[in-house]
């Protein structure tokens, strides 16, 4: 694709990395067909080719976002579907993400979509906050009925619509909290290595069981395991509302503490069981690539982090404790198979432990989580659950498999199929306990 960036444009590193980018288009239009909102809407602007076209007009024109370009941009559940079935190599995730904190910064919205994203921000990446607000959705629950129906005709889904979507995603209960930030976990005989095991926002307030099966499969196979003190959330939230200032200082924030525990008692790799979380992390280098005090740091630390099956696939894990005819729907969440390209480990572990494992048809579209994308664009993410339900129903599973908090919560609303973490099922096959479901 043909850019006309000024020289002044070009000083400017993220102008100079976008024109980059929109120079490997080559407009072949090959994204568009496993574009979840294109297959859902049909229209060229909610397509990657259609929005790359919004932001060079927007970015090289310079000009303000329009409500438009706004719109299209919002549509987008940053599933990376399109990086994965791109030919020449267009690094999509950074340009959308550019084009998320210009947005950001310059665009007016309605006074009540601000106040919506600001609570979004201020609650989801602090858990305490968090577990306080499902406990007061929970309550607010039997209201929700009484709120509007999908508007089809709407543009953009309406204040009241959101709070209804935020009310059905609100679980029946809660689980005590999980382990704190501080706490070690020595591994059982000769250890064989040390990790830090990120401790996630959202998933130790909904399923702290996740990350305490794979400190119980851990610590079985001789791995020490950490919950590094102070940590904070990982950035990916605010990260994907444009909010970089905040993203950003908390990624500062996490090198720190992390590089401190490394240097200090050591870690092989920093593990993470929310795949939305670890395609941020292995970000961190990329982000932070222009701050001379931690540029080097962030990527050692994005290095460093792993997904949990990835790690895994490195370690050899005792024989299955019983052959198992539980039949797995592996759901391959966008940012394990798009954002980190991990596609295989996942089913290869759970295979060699025991489990039968089928494949999900459309296996590339999203389920409609993306983070908030089920909060603020709930029509079209109930659209993309009911189609993902349904091909997981072709293969008449016992269980679903997932490696994200959102893709399960996100499906676990729309099945009555238990939903669990992949981990949660290698814990079982090598000693641990069944999964608790959903």
């Amino acid at each position: 694709m043909k850019t006309e960036f000024s020289p002044a444009q070009l000083a400017n590193p993220d102008i100079a990395e976008a024109d980059k980018i929109l120079r490997a288009c080559v407009h072949c239009g090959f994204c568009t067909a496993t574009c979840p909102t294109y297959v859902l809407l049909g229209d060229e602007l909610d397509s990657p080719r259609g929005r790359i076209y919004l932001i060079k007009e927007m970015l090289e024109k310079d000009r303000p976002p329009t409500r438009e370009v706004v719109k299209h941009i919002d549509r987008c559940l940053s599933c990376l579907a399109c990086m994965t079935t791109c030919p020449s190599g267009v690094h999509y995730m950074h340009l959308v993400d550019q084009a998320r904190v210009r947005i950001e910064k310059e665009y007016a919205r309605p006074l009540t979509e601000r106040l919506l994203r600001a609570a979004l921000a201020w609650v989801l990446p602090r858990p305490g906050l968090f577990r306080l607000s499902m406990i007061v959705a929970r309550l607010a629950r039997p209201l929700a009925a009484l709120l509007p129906a999908p508007n089809e005709a709407a543009a953009s889904p309406n204040l009241l619509r959101r709070i209804k979507a935020m009310l059905a995603l609100a679980p029946g209960s809660l689980p005590a909290p999980g382990p704190a930030g501080g706490s070690v976990f020595p591994a059982l005989g000769t250890r064989r290595g040390r990790v830090a095991l990120l401790q996630g926002c959202a998933q130790q307030v909904l399923a702290p069981r996740i990350n305490q099966a794979a400190i119980n499969l851990l610590t079985r196979h001789g791995i020490e395991v950490v919950l590094v003190k102070d940590e904070q959330c990982c950035g990916a939230l605010t990260h994907h509302l444009g909010r970089d200032d905040d993203a950003l200082a908390r990624a500062r924030a996490n090198i720190a503490v992390w590089l401190k525990e490394a240097e200090g008692n050591g870690l092989d790799a920093i593990l993470v069981t929310t795949s939305g979380c670890g395609t941020v992390i292995k970000d961190y280098g990329f982000m932070l690539r222009e701050d001379r005090d931690f540029a080097a740091a962030a990527a050692r630390i994005s290095a460093l982090a792993k997904d949990i099956t990835e790690y895994l696939g490195s370690i050899e894990l005792q024989p299955a404790q019983q052959q198992s005819d539980l039949v797995i729907a592996y759901h391959s969440a966008c940012s394990l198979q798009h954002g980190q390209k991990i596609t295989h480990a996942p089913k290869e572990l759970l295979s060699k432990n025991g489990f039968v494992v089928k494949d999900v048809p459309e296996s590339h579209l999203c389920c409609g989580s993306a983070g908030t994308y089920n909060i603020l664009q709930p029509d079209i993410a109930n659209r993309l659950r009911d189609r993902k339900v349904a091909n997981i129903a072709k293969v008449k599973p016992d269980m679903i498999a997932a490696g994200n908090i959102g893709c399960m919560v996100q499906i676990a609303g729309g099945t009555s199929v238990p939903v669990v973490h992949t981990v949660e099922l290698l814990d079982w096959a090598t000693g641990g306990p069944r999964p608790r479901l959903n």
